[in-house]
């Protein structure tokens, strides 16, 4: 019995390799198989590993490494701190390796590692969007997708670095201080709401402008101003304000165009400063108060009942002066009013059963000379 205590006997299955420490340190590396191992100063320890899983851990594996037991049946990654791997198993893509100590198992599987330098920061590969997909590619690597229409500005350390076109780009995180802002590059819209403004007359009222614009200057659409947008909005309001403060109600209500004309000249030169270019604006909505429309609705009655008066009047004057030359032209022309008098005679006699009785004188004689 006491001899047996001398030899380690253990068997290695095919998917598995043992690891012998003697005295806790690394000194050989078991195939599959039936070993036995003399161990007279009982200074031995065999520890089995599995080689199903491709990635070793063990928590002595940079002491392990060191020893050069695991010989050519490995492939160690010792990656610093600027180093990033791109590691592909049997031709997929399986994980994105940071710093640090990595070691795959290369027995019975195709390993491909591709080493990257981080200090780069903007990753750029033929296979980006299946290595997005990787076991750990989240962790260190930031993704920004920017859409159709717009553009992103990559800041790095406050610098402006690049200009993203619409796709999928990825950035290495921890290297700088990144920063991404997406810029829209179609036409937009903005909705200038209603505010209490006075007239030059001193009617309270509410105006609705739309404003169009696009960014022409992306970076100057950044960096002059936090938000270019509600810039352009509060510029908006306080041209408003600037217009309609300078005109009386009527003024206003009759020239909007003008109106709008005036705002738009005010608004382009703001809009230049801020990357912007101003395309179109418009008055949508005048509202004034209520006593102000019941007002305005008299006032509008009273114009079109003068205006329809003065019709009638205009009518009955013309029917007059009409009336005034056809008698004119029958006072000059007698037989013209004979047959006048006919015709009134047989107008009369068609709506009404009448029997006209034509005596020897009067009518009848004057009938008989007009034919």
């Amino acid at each position: 019995m006491g001899v047996l205590k001398l030899w380690h006997r253990v068997k290695i299955n095919e998917l598995e390799r043992g690891l012998v420490f003697r005295d806790g340190a690394p000194v050989r590396l078991l195939g599959p198989g039936r070993w036995f191992l003399a161990d007279p100063r009982r200074s031995l320890r065999i520890e089995k590993i599995s080689i199903r899983k491709p990635w070793l851990a063990h928590n002595d594996l940079e002491m392990i490494v060191k020893s050069g037991v695991l010989a050519d049946q490995v492939r160690v990654l010792d990656l610093k701190d600027h180093e990033r791997a791109i590691v592909w198993i049997d031709g997929r893509i399986d994980a994105v390796c940071s710093t640090g100590l990595h070691v795959l198992w290369t027995v019975n599987r195709e390993v491909r590692v591709e080493t990257i330098d981080a200090r780069t920061v903007r990753f750029e590969h033929p296979d980006l969007s299946v290595i997005l997909t990787a076991r750990g590619a989240s962790a260190f690597l930031e993704t920004s997708t920017v859409a159709a229409g717009w553009v992103a500005l990559v800041f790095q350390n406050g610098r402006l670095t690049t200009t993203l076109e619409p796709g999928v780009h990825a950035f290495w995180r921890g290297e700088v201080d990144l920063k991404i802002y997406h810029v829209e590059l179609r036409e937009q819209t903005a909705e200038i709401n209603g505010q209490e403004i006075m007239t030059a007359d001193k009617v309270t009222l509410r105006l609705n402008a739309m404003v169009t614009y696009r960014v022409v200057d992306p970076v100057q659409a950044v960096t002059a101003v936090d938000d270019c947008t509600q810039a352009l909005y509060r510029q908006a309001q306080l041209a408003v304000r600037a217009v309609v403060g300078t005109r009386e109600l009527d003024v206003l209500l009759s020239d909007k165009d003008g109106v709008a004309a005036e705002l738009e000249a005010a608004l382009r030169a703001r809009a230049t400063a801020l990357g912007l270019e101003v395309r179109t604006v418009g008055v949508r909505d005048l509202i004034l108060p209520g006593e102000m429309r019941t007002l305005l609705n008299k006032v509008t009655e009273a114009k079109k009942a003068a205006e329809a008066s003065l019709v009638t009047r205009r009518e009955e004057t013309a029917a007059i002066r009409s009336q005034a030359n056809t008698a004119r032209i029958f006072e000059t022309n007698p037989t013209l009013m004979r047959l006048r008098e006919l015709e009134v005679l047989e107008k009369v006699s068609e709506k009404a059963n009448l029997s006209v009785v034509l005596g020897d004188g009067g009518l009848a004689e004057r009938v008989v000379k007009l034919l």
